[in-house]
């Protein structure tokens, strides 16, 4: 059989203990050429102790992650009524939730308040999002859904919100009924500023109606998700044209 035009590949494997053996090794050496001591006797300890001291490195250090349980899928929370039928445009209904994420889901549609602390990775955002857009489409479905924020999405750094904010316009791109927005101090005073802005920021990338891109058209029509800081939220709550929003 020819082999020609057929791609080999070599698939490596990590040694994570000959890997941190090289580190440690380096990190020594390194140690060494920093202090060239003159006096032999002198030269020849210092290396002995950075050979074999045990406080330069210690590891490599290996930790397994367990994969965290799963519960109900969206489609058989939809059956049982604890989701709306609005969700078919947002999430994989067949994909299991993970159980914290079934739980929130199911307090939050209890009336109740939470707490969800869990590990990086483990979908804490889809924990408190899914609830609020579920509440959202359920007002919609009863003709309530006007103008007004209903929820406050609150990140210590802006380049939090702006991850945020990627992710709502992957989940609302088919849900023009749902607004949201972001007011930081990035965001533009002008729809035509914030419009310019966004167009540059995303060449060729379409701006969703239902994404109120400047400070202009939040405080006409608020939007129903307001993403921001805590910074920008003690002006929200201070500025006089920005109380009553």
């Amino acid at each position: 059989m020819s082999t020609e035009g057929v791609r080999t590949e070599t698939v490596e494997t990590l040694d994570p203990v000959a890997v941190g053996a090289a580190i440690s090794a380096g990190y020594r050496r390194y140690l060494r050429s920093l202090l060239p001591l003159r006096d032999r006797a002198l030269a020849r300890a210092l290396n002995e102790e950075i050979d074999r001291s045990p406080l330069l490195s210690k590891g490599p250090l290996l930790e397994v992650t367990p994969a965290y349980a799963t519960g109900a899928t969206p489609r058989q929370l939809m059956a049982e009524g604890v989701l709306t039928q609005g969700f078919t445009a947002a999430l994989d209904l067949n994909r299991p939730l993970y159980v914290h994420q079934e739980q929130a889901i199911r307090k939050v549609g209890a009336g109740r308040n939470l707490v969800v602390a869990t590990g990086t990775g483990s979908g804490k955002t889809e924990s408190f999002l899914v609830p609020i857009l579920n509440t959202l489409e359920k007002e919609h479905e009863r003709g309530e859904l006007g103008p007004g924020v209903r929820a406050l999405l609150i990140y210590p750094m802006n380049a939090l919100a702006n991850d945020q904010l990627k992710r709502l316009r992957g989940l609302l791109a088919r849900s023009p009924h749902i607004t949201f927005g972001r007011y930081t101090g990035e965001t533009r005073n002008s729809v035509n500023d914030a419009h310019n802005s966004f167009r540059s920021l995303h060449p060729g990338a379409e701006i969703l109606p239902n994404e109120l891109l400047s400070r202009e058209e939040m405080r006409e029509n608020p939007p129903h998700l307001l993403l921001t800081n805590y910074a920008m939220l003690e002006y929200l709550l201070l500025r006089p044209k920005d109380l009553d929003r």
